[in-house]
């Protein structure tokens, strides 16, 4: 009877984690895609230009990246639910302040709070899910998780854009309350804890890489704001020489928080470098648009949000096709054609010009959610889909770390082209939707760029995360 019992409460664990997971990205993605469309109208109401308010979205995603490595160590020591209902706990109350913010600084400093929360959130629900399952079952476990939170793309523009022209923007950091409920009821009653009998954080490895990570974020945030260029390379300089010092520490410490022996796996090596390379021309978009739309073509909040609202609703086609398209064509055709799609179709954005209808936008970004949603499933599937046992904690905060880096890297350097474009007048003759087109056509070619990082990937990569059967 207790074996039978046994088994039904792992059947039903195995049924109800890729929903808890669901939630806390859930969570996560309708938060960051109600904030790009209601940007302009939060810069607006606390007196600060819309091209300065990227601090609100980089302070979040840095605080990821800094906090993301001690994801792993928590969860070895404390237990992934204790860890997981934590992190929920603190991204609740990051909203509430968010809500109550009356200045940049006070939202920079609730959205800080909301990226400690974050930072563990997802990492350890991921991490519980990796050890549920085995390999041949994680690939449609994880894709079962992302399809419910690909709703959040949906409503997170529409209801942003809403709220804002109809109520207030500090409603939208309220409704992450409720959910953040919901997952902490599920997850006291069905999250597993795993925990590890090695614990050994590696407190010096942490703050060198912290130390590295910020270096080279606050870099390329001073690159867009700065006149003079030698203190930002003094900076960049720093950052790539922390990274050093973490390098030379790696290789002495006999348990560093990033073990360097996770290199030596080539798909993860692929898998890592792929996701730095092309969420630096990607990553931007998802801000960059609704901004064009309200900025360049006075449209509204709530137009912005039904023009961007097709890339998620198109998004969940792909995840419902990816393992399909992967069991077919595998890996490395699939991610360098895709990556060459996305970047074609992000230069595709700079073809309309002020005078066109911006509905011209609409199959351009439908098409991209699908292809973006394949690109995301399939990089970070292959990164993990070689490593051993013990280094699924350390891989897949690693993993979540360069995520985070990348996206906040992309949303810098996509801000600083466009401010770069915006102060040649020549250049744009004067219209600031020039500069939004030249912008596309940058990052859209990085990202063409980007796809021959995959050439190092085998043909029978990934056949280990083919489903049985």
């Amino acid at each position: 009877m207790d074996i039978k019992t046994s088994a039904q409460e792992g059947a039903l664990t195995k049924k109800l984690l890729p929903i808890i997971l669901a939630t806390a990205i859930f969570m996560q993605m309708l938060d960051s895609t109600i904030l790009n469309t209601s940007l302009p109208a939060i810069a607006k109401e606390l007196n600060e230009s819309p091209l300065n308010m990227q601090n609100a979205i980089i302070g979040y995603v840095l605080t990821l990246a800094l906090f993301m490595p001690v994801s792993g160590f928590l969860s070895d020591k404390f237990g992934t639910k204790n860890v997981f209902i934590f992190a929920l706990i603190l991204f609740s109350v990051g909203s509430l302040f968010c809500s109550l913010s009356h200045n940049l600084n006070q939202l920079v400093m609730a959205r800080v709070i909301q990226g400690v929360g974050g930072s563990l959130m997802t990492p350890v629900g991921k991490l519980a899910l990796i050890k549920t399952f085995p390999k041949n079952e994680l690939l449609k476990a994880m894709n079962y998780a992302i399809i419910p939170a690909l709703i959040g793309p949906v409503l997170g523009p529409l209801v942003g854009g809403y709220m804002v022209d109809y109520l207030s923007w500090h409603w939208i950091f309220l409704i992450n309350i409720p959910m953040g409920i919901v997952g902490i009821i599920l997850s006291l009653k069905y999250m597993p804890n795993y925990r590890s009998n090695i614990i050994d954080f590696d407190l010096k490895g942490f703050l060198i890489f912290a130390a590295a990570s910020l270096l080279l974020s606050v870099a390329l945030e001073m690159f867009g704001n700065t006149a003079h260029t030698t203190p930002v390379l003094l900076v960049l300089l720093l950052g790539f020489l922390m990274l050093y010092f973490y390098y030379r520490h790696a290789t002495k410490d006999s348990n560093p928080i990033f073990p360097l022996n996770l290199f030596k796996v080539r798909t993860f090596r692929v898998g890592i470098a792929g996701n730095l390379a092309t969420r630096l021309g990607i990553s931007s978009v998802p801000l960059l648009l609704p901004m064009m739309i309200q900025i360049a073509f006075d449209k509204s909040a709530v137009t912005s949000g039904w023009l961007i609202a097709p890339m998620a609703v198109t998004a969940m086609f792909g995840k419902s096709a990816v393992i399909k398209i992967l069991n077919t064509f595998g890996y490395k055709r699939t991610l360098m054609a895709n990556t060459f799609m996305i970047g074609v179709l992000i230069c595709c954005m700079a073809i309309p010009s002020i005078h066109s209808s911006i509905y011209w936008y609409m199959p351009i970004i439908a098409v991209l959610g699908f292809f973006n949603s394949i690109q995301f499933t399939a990089m970070n599937s292959i990164s993990i889909a070689d490593l051993r046992q013990y280094h699924t904690s350390s891989g897949n905060s690693l993993v979540s770390v360069n995520q985070q880096l990348a996206i906040g890297f992309g949303i810098a350097f996509g801000l600083i082209v466009l401010k770069i474009f915006q102060g040649d007048v020549k250049l744009i003759h004067n219209e600031i939707h020039n500069a939004f087109r030249y912008t596309f056509l940058v990052i859209g070619g990085l990202t063409i760029l980007s796809g021959f990082v995959f050439r190092r990937l085998h043909f029978k990569d990934g056949e280990n995360m083919r489903p049985a059967g």
